[in-house]
């Protein structure tokens, strides 16, 4: 039977405060799938066109040093439930864990598809203190009455369900559920931001809270032939050069002035946190992360940074940036602090709030966050740029360790001076790397992360070869993904 959080919590030690509902911002929290770094102009990139996301970021803080999860379905756990991947059992997802059985070394922990339903997500946790709340976009966490948004704690759903892509951003979106009717041809990114809009104005009397998860811009590439045309003279720069995929960039730009727009127009622009980040780095086969190294999938910086940035107005000081490492998990904490909420000692969280680093530069109590990558990820020749072993990581300070799990070496970088971490130094700095090493081995034992051990019996080293050679690998948009580009449909 699905508990009754809302009620039991009250019993568990959750507690809210006695403030009205003016003194309780609301909340809008814009998740990107697969937006890298470097996909937005307020992150340097030359190429797409982000006003809307550049000014919005203008007006709060950009966090330097924001990481997600390598991949979708672990980020989004991490997000609802201020958790690390030991503790809810999401590792990665079945399309990067469909590594074939010759190149697996080891036997991989094996990753849930859904959400525990004894998990206690934010929806939960903010409808104790008062709050409405929509998913709106990728759920990526189940599909079962009991494991949808509406089942954990989500007042409205549109488009939530266990996809972790489109097959098509035109209607019919064929694998998309919860998407009510529509004309056909509608795109996808517009519809979500359309209904995003209408639940702003239903609960205007506030407080709410807006989840809003694009399936942008995931791949295939689908865009509208309005959005291509804008880039019919902009040059390609820093590796950035396909029109369609930007054209899916300015789609998510649009709808965020569009989300602003209405916030405004509605006077709630002052009392509305917002919070605009990516689920994972950008995928190099339609974009490019440099100068970071590797991209989705991956546990270097290209596969876990995400460019993100915090609007409060009146709280937070508009045009600063902040470099201290931050993660998923805070994500959590940092909105039920913001709302005037706390969990009871019963409720084990990972995250730590971010409210006091934002609004008065307080410094962060914990010295380090984790990544737990006990699978594969990466799926043969047709996806050959994306290839993780199992792992785990530690980021402290400006020094990053990654554990390999099959051998035991160990990569240490120095981020301040080694961005795209090009120069081992584990070999020069042993020492340090030793120690790292001891925190990421106490926080395993901690978190009781499994670790992949048993051998593989199926494992043939020779079935990546192939990897050496990067004139073996096909590109995903030319050896699966058709570009689609149609007109734009309004309803």
């Amino acid at each position: 039977m699905r508990r009754l959080i809302p009620i039991c919590l009250l019993f568990l030690g959750f507690v809210a405060t006695t403030a009205c509902a003016a003194d309780k911002p609301n909340i809008v929290f814009i998740l990107v799938d697969d937006m890298g770094y470097k996909d937005t102009g307020f992150t340097g990139s030359a190429y797409y066109q982000t006003p809307h996301i550049d000014r919005l970021a203008s007006q709060g803080v950009v966090l330097t040093d924001a990481y997600a999860m390598p991949t979708c379905a672990p980020t989004r756990a991490c997000l609802v439930t201020g958790q690390y991947p030991p503790r809810h059992g999401i590792y990665t997802v079945d399309f990067f864990a469909g590594t074939p059985a010759p190149m697996q070394k080891l036997k991989p922990i094996k990753s849930k598809r859904a959400l525990d339903t004894k998990a206690v997500t934010f929806a939960e946790l903010l409808k104790a203190a008062g709050y409405k709340s929509a998913q709106v976009g990728k759920w990526h966490l189940g599909n079962q009455p009991d494991t949808l948004p509406t089942g954990q704690g989500f007042d409205v759903n549109f488009a939530g369900g266990s996809t972790g892509a489109p097959k098509s951003y035109f209607r019919p979106y064929k694998n998309v559920p919860h998407v009510g009717e529509g004309p056909e041809g509608e795109y996808l990114t517009d519809r979500l931001t359309d209904e995003a809009l209408a639940f702003i104005e239903q609960s205007k009397q506030g407080p709410f809270l807006l989840y809003l998860s694009f399936y942008s811009v995931h791949v295939p590439v689908h865009a509208t032939a309005d959005r291509v045309a804008r880039y019919e003279n902009v040059a390609p720069a820093g590796g950035q050069n396909m029109p369609e995929y930007a054209a899916m960039v300015s789609a998510v730009d649009d709808s965020v002035g569009r989300i602003v727009a209405k916030l405004e127009a509605l006077g709630l622009d002052d009392d509305t946190l917002i919070v605009f980040t990516s689920d994972n780095g950008g995928q190099i086969t339609v974009t490019d992360n440099t100068p970071l190294r590797g991209q989705k999938g991956d546990l270097h910086e290209g596969g876990v940074r995400v460019p993100t940035f915090v609007r409060w107005p009146g709280r937070i000081e508009p045009g600063t940036t902040n470099a201290t490492p931050v993660t998923i998990v805070d994500w959590l904490p940092t909105l039920l602090d913001a709302a005037g909420a706390q969990p009871g000692a019963d409720l084990t969280l990972d995250g730590e709030s971010l409210v006091p680093m934002l609004t008065k530069r307080a410094p962060l109590k914990r010295d380090a966050i984790y990544f737990h990558m006990p699978g594969y990820n990466g799926n043969g020749r047709t996806n050959a740029l994306v290839w993780q072993p199992p792992a785990g990581a530690i980021r402290m300070d400006r020094w990053k360790l990654i554990e390999n799990f099959e051998d035991g070496s160990l990569e240490l970088y120095d981020l301040q001076t080694d961005l795209g971490e090009k120069h081992n130094l584990a070999d020069a700095q042993p020492r340090r790397a030793q120690q790292l090493l001891a925190k990421l081995k106490a926080w395993q034992k901690d978190t009781d992360a499994p670790i992949p051990t048993q051998a593989n019996p199926k494992y043939n080293p020779a079935s990546r070869d192939w990897l050496k050679n990067e004139g073996q690998r096909q590109p995903i948009h030319t050896a699966h993904w058709k570009i689609t580009v149609k007109p734009r449909v309004n309803p």
